[in-house]
C-alpha cells in the first residue's frame, strides 16, 4: 500500500472540491469558482510557458470577475518568482497531510457523536455558515462527483459540528470540517474525521487525506496529533488591486 505522493493529493483535491469549471487556455488552466474559495477560483500552470503568457491569464480572471490568483506547487519556483517579480504576493500557503484510513479510524466516534449520509442537512449548513462556509461553498459539495459524504457532529445531543469529505484515485478526502464556536475542545472534530476514515474504508479508500492553512496552529496540531504525516504544500499568489 503505497503512500500517496504530492501530485496525487494534488488531484484528489482538485477533484473532491470542484470548480464549477475548467478551461484550457494556452499553458494554463483557469478555474470558475462562482464563490466557492481559492482552491476553485485559482489558474495553475499545465503546460509550459513564458513570462508573456501571463497576461492571458489575467485577461481570463478578470472576465470572469475573480482577482488574478495562481496556485504555486511543488517543484514551481520559476512560475513562484516571476510572479513576485511581477508584484504578486503570497496568500494562504498550506499544508497537504495524509495518513492511513485504518490509522484514523480507530478509536471509533463514540456512538450518535458523528452521523455519516448525504445529501447535508440544513442542521449542518448552519453549522457551516458560523464559519463562513456559504452558498458557494455548498454548491461546491454539492457538484462534486460521487463517491462523496457529509458528517453531522452532535454534542449533548446537538448538531454542533459538520464535514465533508469525497474521495478520488483510492483516497478520501475531507474539507469544510466546522464546530460550533461554544462546543470546541471537546474532540468533536477529531470525533467526525475518524467517522470519516470508517466511512472511506467502507468505500475502498485506504487512505485519508486533508488540505489546513499553515497558520491553521490548531488544526495541523490536531491532525498530526491523529497520525497524520506531511506529504508537501503549496500556496497562493494573487495581484493586489
Amino acid at each position: 500500500m503505497t503512500e500517496p505522493d504530492i501530485q496525487t493529493l494534488y488531484a484528489v483535491t482538485d477533484a473532491t472540491w470542484p470548480a464549477a469549471a475548467k478551461d484550457r487556455l494556452g499553458p494554463w488552466t483557469i478555474r470558475t469558482g462562482l464563490g466557492g474559495g481559492q482552491r476553485v477560483s485559482a489558474t495553475t500552470a499545465d503546460g509550459d510557458w513564458t513570462e508573456d503568457d501571463l497576461p492571458q491569464a489575467e485577461a481570463a480572471m478578470r472576465r470572469l470577475g475573480q482577482p488574478c490568483l495562481f496556485m504555486v506547487r511543488a517543484g514551481e519556483t520559476k512560475l513562484d518568482k516571476v510572479l513576485e517579480d511581477r508584484g504578486y504576493r503570497i496568500k494562504d500557503p498550506v499544508n497537504l497531510m495524509v495518513a492511513p484510513s485504518t490509522k484514523i479510524a480507530e478509536p471509533p466516534p463514540p456512538r450518535v457523536t458523528a452521523i455519516e449520509g448525504w445529501p447535508w442537512l440544513a442542521a449542518q449548513a448552519e453549522v457551516w455558515a458560523e464559519g463562513g462556509i456559504g452558498p458557494g461553498r455548498l454548491a461546491v459539495m454539492d457538484r462534486a462527483p460521487f463517491p462523496k459524504t457529509t458528517i453531522l457532529g452532535r454534542v449533548d445531543n446537538s448538531p454542533t459540528g459538520a464535514a465533508y469529505a469525497g474521495i478520488y484515485d483510492g483516497v478520501a478526502m475531507f474539507h469544510a470540517v466546522e464546530v460550533s464556536n461554544a462546543f470546541r475542545r471537546r474532540g468533536l472534530g477529531a470525533n467526525m474525521i475518524r467517522a470519516i476514515a470508517r466511512w472511506a474504508l467502507t468505500e475502498g479508500a485506504d487512505w485519508i487525506a486533508l488540505v489546513v492553512t499553515q497558520a491553521n496552529s490548531g488544526a495541523n496540531a490536531l491532525y498530526a496529533s491523529m497520525g497524520f504525516r506531511l506529504v508537501g504544500q503549496y500556496h497562493y499568489r494573487i495581484l493586489p488591486e
